[in-house]
């Protein structure tokens, strides 16, 4: 049974970051101004192996998880991916793999990874006018790759793709329709996420958030829509449907309407540390542990320890006091 948190949390869904290193340098959560040509990433050496992964993936799927996300930096430029896709889905108890990705990469990979096994993925996508993508981007990876790479996706057999917006006023908000009937159109289910202030670098404020209430009201004045719920209370995303029948919409509004009470995510980084939120100053190092000799049966308890003392909802308590508390960046630990 899965151990339950202060806040009676259950540990149901661990994201796995398998690099450090992306191609992109998105304002939100790389910026090239501190992350730049000179940034040193994690060495090789200091980056879970493999073997390792899929051991501590064994260990918390033995603790209850049944839903494990492979993210980044950017997961695809890490080596051999497939093959650890392969051996993911042989683990007793895993129901879901699934995969964020910024796409650009995936017209070679995307056949391989379905093959291997991989269930469904998430594409990054946060503007579909060629300058404002690379301004976003910040790299020189072309539109036209990464919507090649959605179709590359369709062809391998991947079903009910997902794109991921994270919104930003005066940056991205005239991509909203844009996006929206691009999903519409392609089959795709769209998620506007709203700016978060994760990391230290990448200038979040307040008046930079656009509300999911505000895209709603956007969206629906072109193609109405109307809001549901579904049944697992762990869902971040609102959900919506548009009323023609043209598919779904989900809204995740971490900052106007936060969702701490229903979080049951863990986060393993590259260099293999524990995180208990997207915001936690620090996480608990299970690579030591786990190099120093420590037996599955010892993680384990180290693990569950640490979930049952877990009190986070930064979310819920965001304001002024939080607002100079060290924050991982987003990139060290998957989003």
């Amino acid at each position: 049974m899965a151990p339950l948190d202060s806040l009676a949390r259950p540990l149901k869904a661990l994201r796995v970051s398998v690099t450090d290193r992306c191609n992109f340098r998105c304002p939100y959560c790389m910026p090239r101004e501190s992350f730049g040509d000179g940034f040193s990433f994690l060495e090789r050496k200091e980056i879970l192996s493999f073997e390792e992964i899929l051991r501590l993936v064994r260990i918390f799927a033995g603790l209850g998880v049944d839903k494990v996300r492979l993210t980044g930096g950017e997961p695809l430029l890490r080596k051999g991916l497939p093959h650890l896709v392969e051996e993911l889905v042989r683990i007793p108890g895993l129901r879901d793999l699934a995969l964020t990705t910024n796409g650009s990469l995936l017209r070679t990979l995307a056949e391989p990874l379905k093959r291997a096994g991989l269930g469904r993925l998430t594409v990054s996508l946060d503007s579909l006018d060629p300058v404002r993508f690379q301004q976003n981007s910040d790299s020189t990876v072309p539109l036209a790759q990464v919507l090649d790479g959605l179709e590359a996706a369709r062809e391998a057999g991947f079903r009910g793709t997902k794109l991921n917006c994270v919104l930003r006023r005066g940056v991205n908000d005239a991509d909203i329709l844009p996006l929206a009937g691009f999903a519409r159109d392609h089959g795709l289910t769209l998620r506007f996420i709203e700016f978060m202030d994760v990391g230290t670098w990448n200038g979040w404020r307040l008046d930079s958030v656009v509300p999911a209430a505000e895209v709603a009201e956007v969206i629906s004045r072109r193609w109405p829509l109307e809001r549901f719920r579904k049944d697992s209370p762990d869902c971040v995303a609102q959900h919506w449907r548009y009323l023609d029948g043209a598919g779904e919409l989900g809204l995740i509004a971490s900052v106007t309407e936060p969702f701490c009470s229903g979080c049951d995510r863990a986060r393993l980084s590259a260099d293999g540390s524990l995180y208990t939120c997207l915001f936690a100053p620090d996480g608990m190092n299970l690579k030591t542990f786990m190099r120093s000799g420590a037996s599955d049966e010892d993680l384990a308890a180290l693990v569950a320890a640490r979930w049952k003392r877990r009190d986070d909802r930064y979310s819920e308590l965001r304001s002024e006091a939080t607002a100079g508390l060290p924050r991982p960046e987003m990139f060290r630990i998957g989003g």
